[in-house]
């Protein structure tokens, strides 16, 4: 039996979502977060059965959520134990799966469009990335991570498979292939980009540029971009077998490529979420380096054991409500431990035990065979 059509509640939501991510400029309203939001956890406390008891052994249902900074958040570690989908599972189109071994469990966010994400996605990025990018002007992206094709359950590989396609020039490349950086590809890129005189942007993870720096350095390489340049980078600093201050990658790359560290951008996001958030030294060059991210998503630091606000400067757990997550749940709890920087954020780093006990706090709640 085919799974059954569209429910009009819901697309009324995500027409209301692209909306706000399709209009010209960059508009925070509270007031219009606060209703979608609280308009989202009521349909999805409706239609995903695992929240809903989630939520309802918290005493938090629709009737008695008055805000935004009520909706119960699910640690991200709960998509491991279960599919936390606002529609049929026989509607879902696309599923992006957190990194992990072939033995590991791995988290799983079912979509069943991907309109939303790329909506999100592509205005945010060219704001905190390309704030300078003229309308219609594509860039040279050179991309250290796989392709969508090759890696069609990775949220990033997609992410930069769309970026391409909006706003990438047609010598844009992925220069990562069966898990292999083709270096030698991308030493003739860096050749061609520092030529040229014309600007590039790098994207990929952190460990990823490890790789070309430490093969760079191998060979006594250096190059110096062209001015304009800019380098993306996500993932983290924590490697298998070693860890790296950012600090320290940053300067690193500025030795080997020539882009200084008020060039660089850390991407924050996760497999979980529609949205991404970026620092803002591109944007605001002369204020703090700070996270920051689209209207329609908000980030709460929180006390991990009251769930209460922290004021500024306050380490604590980083929870986000994410509108761009219309078909699963919006509001996720992190295992990153943060604190609010002005408008933005910081992320500090992992809580290392903050999975293992959220996830199977959060697993009892949604796996038991009937409400409280």
């Amino acid at each position: 039996m085919s799974a059954p059509g569209p429910d009009p509640a819901r697309a009324a939501l995500d027409a209301r979502a692209l909306a706000w991510m399709r209009e010209p400029g960059w508009c925070r309203d509270e007031a219009r977060f606060d209703a979608l939001a609280l308009d989202l956890f009521a349909f999805q406390y409706e239609h995903c059965v695992a929240y809903r008891r989630f939520c309802a052994r918290r005493d938090r249902t629709p009737q008695r959520v008055t805000s935004w900074r009520e909706i119960p958040p699910v640690p991200t570690g709960a998509f491991k134990e279960v599919a936390l989908a606002s529609f049929p599972l026989g509607r879902t189109q696309h599923v992006f799966r957190t990194s992990g071994t072939a033995t590991a469990a791995r988290g799983a966010l079912h979509l069943d469009t991907l309109e939303i994400y790329e909506a999100s996605l592509l205005p945010t990025f060219a704001r905190y990335v390309l704030p300078d990018l003229a309308a219609g002007e594509r860039v040279d992206f050179t991309i250290l991570a796989p392709a969508p094709q090759e890696l069609p359950d990775s949220s990033l590989s997609h992410m930069f498979g769309a970026l391409l396609r909006a706003l990438g020039s047609a010598d844009s490349a992925f220069v990562v292939r069966a898990g292999v950086l083709q270096l030698e590809h991308v030493l003739e890129r860096l050749r061609d980009a520092e030529t040229r005189g014309a600007p590039c942007v790098l994207c990929g993870t952190a460990f990823a540029l490890v790789h070309l720096l430490e093969a760079l350095e191998a060979r006594a390489l250096r190059f110096a971009l062209p001015v304009g340049s800019r380098l993306m980078e996500t993932g983290g600093f924590k490697g298998h077998s070693r860890e790296l201050a950012r600090d320290a990658l940053y300067a690193w790359i500025a030795r080997r490529l020539g882009v200084p560290p008020q060039r660089i951008v850390n991407q924050y996001g996760m497999t979980e979420l529609g949205s991404q958030f970026y620092d803002s030294v591109l944007l605001e060059p002369d204020a703090p380096r700070r996270k920051l991210g689209p209207p329609w998503a908000r980030v709460r630091i929180v006390d991990p054991v009251t769930g209460d606000d922290l004021p500024e400067g306050q380490a604590g757990s980083v929870v986000i409500v994410d509108l761009a997550n219309t078909g699963s749940v919006a509001a996720l709890q992190s295992a990153d431990v943060g604190r609010r920087s002005g408008d933005g954020f910081e992320i500090l780093g992992r809580d290392a035990g903050a999975e293992a006990r959220g996830c199977s706090i959060a697993a009892d709640a949604m796996l038991a065979g009937e409400l409280p």
